[in-house]
């Protein structure tokens, strides 16, 4: 159960973080409203508050952690939303850093 609620939660954090980055790429290089800034900006406070519910890890290693979800999240909004489909080596890319954010997340360490 540790395992899922802590890849959720990585994984809204990310969205939080995505949706805060998007936002405003969307006013400044495609000429969308400047009225985006402003759920960009909650998005990124949202994204702030998430990463402190985190697993007590050393901030370093949850960071590092966050990034191999981060990496599938940014895929998928790829997919949905730019709507470019993942090739071969996006998805050996993203499973890698999954690996990577697993061993990080989940090695036994001493207390």
């Amino acid at each position: 159960m540790l395992v899922i609620r802590t890849v959720g939660l990585f994984a809204l954090t990310a969205v939080a973080e995505v949706v805060g980055c998007y936002l405003p790429y969307l006013v400044l290089r495609r000429a969308a409203t400047a009225w985006l800034l402003a759920p960009a900006v909650f998005s990124l406070m949202a994204f702030a508050w998430l990463l402190t519910l985190h697993p007590t890890l050393a901030t370093g290693r949850t960071y590092a952690a966050y990034g191999g979800v981060y990496v599938v999240v940014a895929l998928g909004w790829l997919w949905r939303i730019d709507g470019v489909t993942p090739d071969r080596w996006d998805l050996i890319g993203a499973g890698l850093a999954v690996l990577g954010m697993a061993v990080i997340a989940f090695a036994p360490r001493d207390p």
